[in-house]
């Protein structure tokens, strides 16, 4: 699937969505998930993110998820959309990927479900039970930013 067919599945089925938050020193916004059966990626490392409710746009579902699990209002921007693999028994299809930056302390936020957030630099995540979802969401941001696309503005 491409992207822009992911993206239109993912409105289609009302599918996740999750924020990359980034900090000035390019470090990640991680949540830790409570070990719960029953819920999506119980015991993981994942941004913050969920589902829409019934008539809500993927954008006001990051923004109102950011703001529930983390106190946050930041400017979000759309950024990709990526499949969860090896997830089939979670029924929950494509994710849509915002970005957003803030600096702060990830520790002082009002916690109000799961384990902790906590702030990581990309170079830690194979240490950390993370999803492949997550990782390649990732994975693509940091290419974002260390490989910009070329406009021909740029362009000798």
């Amino acid at each position: 699937m491409t992207d822009t067919e992911l993206k239109a599945e993912a409105i289609k089925s009302g599918t996740g969505v999750s924020a990359l938050i980034t900090n000035s020193r390019g470090e990640y916004l991680l949540h830790l998930r409570d070990d719960i059966e029953g819920i999506c990626w119980p015991g993981y490392w994942t941004p913050v993110g969920g589902r829409p409710e019934p008539g809500e746009s993927l954008a006001d579902t990051v923004a109102r998820e950011v703001a529930e699990e983390t106190g946050l209002t930041i400017p979000l921007e759309e950024f990709t959309t990526v499949q969860q693999r090896n997830a089939e028994h979670l029924d929950k299809g494509p994710i849509a990927i915002y970005t957003g930056h803030w600096d702060g302390d990830a520790h002082s936020l009002p916690l109000t479900e799961g384990i902790m957030l906590h702030w990581f630099p990309a170079s830690v995540l194979p240490r950390l039970r993370v999803p492949l979802w997550c990782r390649e969401a990732i994975a693509l941001h940091q290419d974002a930013r260390t490989n910009p696309p070329v406009s021909e503005e740029t362009c000798p």
